[in-house]
């Protein structure tokens, strides 16, 4: 595969590695029933703390997206994209009542979530509003049935399995065939990080935290980085554990890196599927993969075997190939700054936000030019989710 180049949005992408904007904002934009919280929402400017985190796609075209509840004032965390007059609005999704804040019954705040095989959407609620700690009900896995607009199940996620102080959960994958979902925990909370995973069982309904504190959920010590030529909060250092995870498409291994550091790493799922297994028998087998050369804030797999991740040092998108074990570079654009959750389609592309994450507390953004964009880049006709077989 071949770095491509950029294509105007109402042009196609023919060349493996072309890519372009989707839909971009200023601002995040949501489409109110109730005209007194849009003037709310306004007057107050909210929109401020509204950060586009991931963007996913259904199999008929739906955009679906996650807006974690790090600022008070959001109307919703988990929104479905609709178009007005050609424009990409948020529309609360199930509803306004199932994204009703300090609900713990309801969907607190969303960063990372996975719409599997069956268009089903496995929607990972962090708990944390505004950094408050969790109470029962707040952390949790919504499992929901687009096709048939329909709540399947709700898996609470309690404070044994992800502290309610200081969990961070962070993403999902999903593997239905063998019946598991494996999720990364940032752990930011604390000092040390509780970096994790946590293993969720869906015949028998049980989740399990392995990993806890190993050196590979936890952020490498004393890594700093920059973008753009910017370090990124240089008097106080981003700490991120276990952030990006994916599965390969044979099910076989789970990868995944922290936020902060640069290494990429493995273990062969079975291992995770004994829960009679100890962190220590765990650490023991888990795979240092090698350095990405650029720290990762989101991950996929795609079915031809490779494991793709975004480039936060590097502005885009790179695949790790276990094949020869080397780590490319695939997109790259200055405009690509803080890259997140990518989605490989049915169609050979793959999807993945850019948000400025790192701008969002500092006051630095400017509202009158796009900040927040869903990009998508050309892979080539073959490649596919590793959910499809």
């Amino acid at each position: 595969m071949q770095r491509g180049r950029y294509v105007e949005s109402d042009q196609p992408l023919t060349q493996p590695g072309d890519y372009q904007i989707l839909f971009e904002w200023n601002y995040l934009e949501w489409l109110f029933d109730d005209e007194a919280e849009r003037k709310d929402f306004y007057d107050n400017e909210y929109y401020r703390g509204a950060m586009l985190a991931a963007c996913k796609r259904d199999s008929v075209g739906n955009y679906y997206i996650s807006v974690p509840r790090w600022h008070p004032g959001l109307p919703a965390s988990f929104n479905k994209v609709e178009f007005v007059d050609g424009k990409p609005m948020l529309r609360p999704f199930p509803s306004k009542e199932m994204n009703e804040a300090h609900n713990p019954a309801a969907i607190q705040s969303v960063l990372g979530f996975e719409i599997d095989e069956n268009d089903v959407a496995w929607i990972l609620d962090q708990g944390h509003i505004c950094d408050d700690e969790c109470v029962d009900g707040d952390q949790k896995i919504v499992i929901y049935d687009l096709k048939n607009d329909k709540l399947i199940e709700v898996i609470n996620i309690y404070n044994d399995v992800s502290s309610y102080k200081a969990s961070f959960l962070n993403d999902i994958c999903v593997d239905n065939e063998n019946g598991y979902a494996y999720i990364a925990d940032s752990g930011i909370y604390t000092d040390p990080l509780e970096g994790g995973l946590i293993v969720y069982n869906m015949k028998t309904k049980e989740l399990k935290r392995v990993l806890h504190q190993d050196v590979s959920t936890q952020d490498a010590e004393g890594f700093t980085f920059g973008i753009n030529g910017s370090m990124i909060y240089d008097d106080n250092p981003m700490r991120t554990g276990a952030d990006g995870i994916a599965l390969s498409h044979d099910r076989k291994t789970l990868y995944w890196c922290p936020l902060t550091g640069h290494k990429l790493y493995s273990i062969p799922v079975e291992l995770l599927w004994d829960f009679t297994k100890t962190d220590e028998e765990l650490s023991a087998a888990v795979k240092d993969c090698g350095s990405k050369h650029t720290n990762t804030d989101g991950m996929t797999a795609d079915n031809q075997g490779h494991i793709w991740y975004t480039m936060l040092e590097h502005t885009g998108m790179g695949y790790y190939d276990p094949a020869d074990g080397t780590m490319n570079e695939f997109v790259q654009d200055e405009r690509m700054v803080w890259v997140d959750t990518p989605q490989i389609d049915n169609q050979g592309y793959i999807t993945f936000t850019t948000n400025q994450l790192h701008f969002l507390n500092t006051g630095r953004l400017d509202f009158s030019v796009p900040n927040e964009r869903v990009w998508r880049a050309y892979v080539g006709e073959d490649f596919k989710s590793y959910l499809i077989k």
